[in-house]
């Protein structure tokens, strides 16, 4: 049994999308602290050749308060700029057409609280992927809460029946193979492969949301993307 675990991301790098599809199971560790100018509510589109930030507005957003207690902004105001960007910006790309109502379901999803926005927005880019992964919501395991850090992910991997446990590269400092062995659990990194796809021009910018690669490029190309992958 695979499983990951990632505080849900708004509109992610292929990267994360990568490791969704790699598990049997994936929890969105939605009762952790939020990170400000982090990646949580946040990602890049290519705006004018231009790497752009894009965010979800927030209500009392807090390094103080877990993920699933942050409220977003009510207000349509901020919706409705988002989703002029995203037309003006990508109106010219191939699978437009395709994918514009996609995210403008995505963006109109309603709901105050900023984990369960983010989960809808996860759950529908799946479903477009074909990404069948079972996903859990972390703050809906009976786990024990006074754990940190790399106990807390053992803990859950147990919970779950994990034997194998996969987590995104940039982790390597934060999870010791050794320990997870010694709770009979693989521990794997994963790395994603360097890649091109077709922007407007000639020009390539690397790592942005996986908004960007589904304008670019049709379903099936995206779904052989998500193998390109190494595990360490």
């Amino acid at each position: 049994m695979k499983v990951g675990i990632m505080q849900p991301y708004f509109l992610p790098y292929i990267g994360y999308w990568q490791l969704l599809n790699a598990v049997d199971k994936y929890v969105i560790y939605d009762d952790v602290n939020f990170i400000k100018k982090g990646w949580i509510n946040r990602n890049r589109i290519l705006m004018n050749g231009q790497a752009t930030l894009f965010n979800i507005q927030m209500k009392g957003a807090s390094q103080n308060k877990k993920i699933n207690e942050i409220e977003i902004s009510k207000e349509n105001v901020w919706r409705n700029k988002l989703l002029k960007s995203i037309e003006l910006s990508y109106k010219k790309a191939p699978f437009y057409e395709v994918i514009f109502p996609i995210i403008k379901t995505i963006i109109n999803f309603e709901t105050k609280n900023l984990a369960k926005y983010i989960e809808n927005s996860i759950r529908v880019i799946c479903e477009y992927l074909d990404i069948n992964t079972k996903l859990i919501i972390s703050s809906d395991l009976k786990k024990d809460n006074i754990l940190k850090g790399e106990d807390k992910i053992i803990n859950i991997c147990k919970i779950l029946g994990a034997n194998e446990y996969y987590n995104a590269i940039g982790g390597r400092e934060l999870y010791n193979y050794d320990t997870f062995k010694k709770n009979d659990i693989k521990l794997k990194f994963l790395k994603t492969e360097n890649f091109m796809y077709k922007q407007f021009g000639d020009s390539y910018i690397e790592g942005l949301s996986i908004l960007d690669v589904i304008m670019f490029n049709s379903k099936e190309e995206v779904k052989a993307m998500l193998n390109k992958y190494s595990l360490i």
